[in-house]
C-alpha cells in the first residue's frame, strides 16, 4: 500500500480517494459561495459542450453516409427516442427532448468524471437531487394538466380489497415521493463508490 510517513514518525496513505470530491473554487482558496465559480461548474459546463458537440456540430452537415461522429449521435438519438416510445407510445415522443437532454448530460458528466483529475459532477447529491426533482415535477404536473384530479387515483389500488386500500394508498404515496431521493442517492453513490475504487487501484498500480 502506498505510504508516506507524518508527523508522529509513523505511515499515512499517500493518495486520498475522496479529494477528488471535493468542491474547490476555480480561483483562489476562498470560501465557496452559490455563486462561485468552481471546479462543478468546469466539468458541467465541459458536459454541457459535449452534449452540443455530439448532437449540433457532428451533425450539421447531416450526411446521408454519415462519419463516425453523426453515426454515434445517430445511434444515442434511435436508442433514446425508441426507448421513449416503447414506454410511454407516441403521445410521449414529445417529450423526448427533454429526456435525451437529460440522458446525454448524465452520459457525458460519468465518462467525463473517468478522465485523471477530472471532477465527477455526478457523484454530488446536489447535482443528482436537482435533476430528479426536475423530472418529478414535470411528471407530476403533466400528470395533473393530463388527468385532472384523476391523476391521484394512481395512488388508489381499486383492485385491492376495500379495507387494506387505504394502507395501500399510504405506501404508494410514499414511494412515489421517495423516488427522486432514491435515484439521486443512487447514483450519486454509485459514481463516488465507483470512482474511490478507481483511484484506489490506481494508486495502487
Amino acid at each position: 500500500m502506498a505510504t508516506e510517513p507524518n508527523a508522529e514518525g509513523g505511515s499515512a496513505l499517500s493518495f486520498h480517494p475522496m479529494d477528488q470530491f471535493i468542491v474547490k473554487p476555480l480561483f483562489g482558496d476562498g470560501t465557496v459561495h452559490w455563486y462561485t465559480p468552481t471546479n462543478v461548474t468546469l466539468w458541467m459546463a465541459l458536459a454541457i459542450l459535449c452534449v452540443i458537440g455530439l448532437m449540433v456540430m457532428a451533425t450539421r452537415r447531416r450526411d446521408v453516409v454519415p462519419g463516425r461522429s453523426q453515426s454515434i449521435a445517430e445511434l444515442a438519438y434511435g436508442f433514446v427516442y425508441k426507448m421513449v416510445e416503447d414506454i410511454t407510445g407516441k403521445d410521449g415522443a414529445k417529450y423526448f427532448p427533454y429526456i435525451m437532454t437529460l440522458f446525454l448530460f448524465i452520459l457525458f458528466s460519468n465518462f467525463l468524471g473517468l478522465i485523471p483529475m477530472a471532477f465527477t459532477t455526478t457523484s454530488h447529491i446536489a447535482v443528482t437531487a436537482i435533476l430528479a426533482m426536475a423530472v418529478f415535477l414535470a411528471v407530476t404536473i403533466l400528470g395533473f394538466v393530463k388527468n385532472g384530479v384523476g391523476f391521484l387515483s394512481l395512488f388508489w389500488v381499486s383492485a385491492a380489497p376495500l379495507p387494506i386500500r387505504p394502507i395501500l394508498a399510504a405506501i404508494e404515496i410514499i414511494s412515489y415521493f421517495a423516488r427522486p431521493i432514491s435515484h439521486s442517492i443512487r447514483l450519486a453513490g454509485n459514481m463516488t463508490a465507483g470512482h474511490a475504487v478507481i483511484k484506489v487501484f490506481a494508486a495502487f498500480a
